[in-house]
């Protein structure tokens, strides 16, 4: 009777594995999900320097002491929450800079908000210096809604409540801003 009792047993506990087994086949990846908190990081990075290349040419290169990749969330994004460092390279090897205390990128619409102490140095010796800036990768735009300030190269200043331009500054638009713009005289012998 005991052995026929372990024998019982022994076939009900293997039913019971062979059972669950079965009632969890395709299931791994939503078990994985409840068990990753949906507002955690899925990888994080320290020390990171990124070389961006196109066509064998280097064309960003990022640097920022921590980032926290969150691919999970619903809207999945990149965030730098000690800073970033991103120098820009164009065709002809001149270097944009732009560095920010914190920084979301945005993987679905390839856009980049910039927070605290934003500034942006271009190769012709523009600054531009925010509290925040977008920076719309898919369009080469940078905008903000916040205070601005622009120093051109030859010390002219323009300061504003709104900033819209393309990357090179050729197309530039500006709310209630203030500026003091140097002019150089010139003769008529000139």
């Amino acid at each position: 009777m005991i052995k026929k009792t372990k024998t019982y047993i022994l076939y009900l506990v293997t039913a019971f594995a062979v059972t669950l087994c079965f009632s969890c086949k395709g299931k791994g990846e939503e078990i994985r999900k409840m068990r990753m908190k949906s507002d955690a990081a899925i990888a994080e990075g320290t020390g990171i320097n990124l070389k961006y290349t196109d066509s064998g040419k280097v064309t960003a290169h990022l640097k920022t002491p921590l980032l926290k990749d969150f691919g999970n969330a619903s809207f999945p994004y990149e965030e730098f929450p000690e800073g970033i460092e991103v120098v820009f390279i164009d065709d002809d090897g001149k270097e944009n800079i732009i560095t920010s205390e914190y920084a979301i990128r945005f993987k679905g619409t390839n856009l980049i908000d910039l927070r605290q102490n934003v500034t942006l140095f271009t190769s012709d010796s523009v600054t531009l210096n925010a509290q925040q800036l977008y920076w719309d990768q898919s369009n080469n735009w940078i905008f903000t809604d916040q205070p601005y300030t622009l120093i051109t190269a030859d010390g002219s200043r323009n300061a504003g409540d709104l900033f819209d331009s393309d990357k090179d500054f050729t197309n530039f638009v500006s709310l209630n801003n203030v500026s003091k713009q140097y002019v150089k005289e010139t003769t008529e012998e000139e």
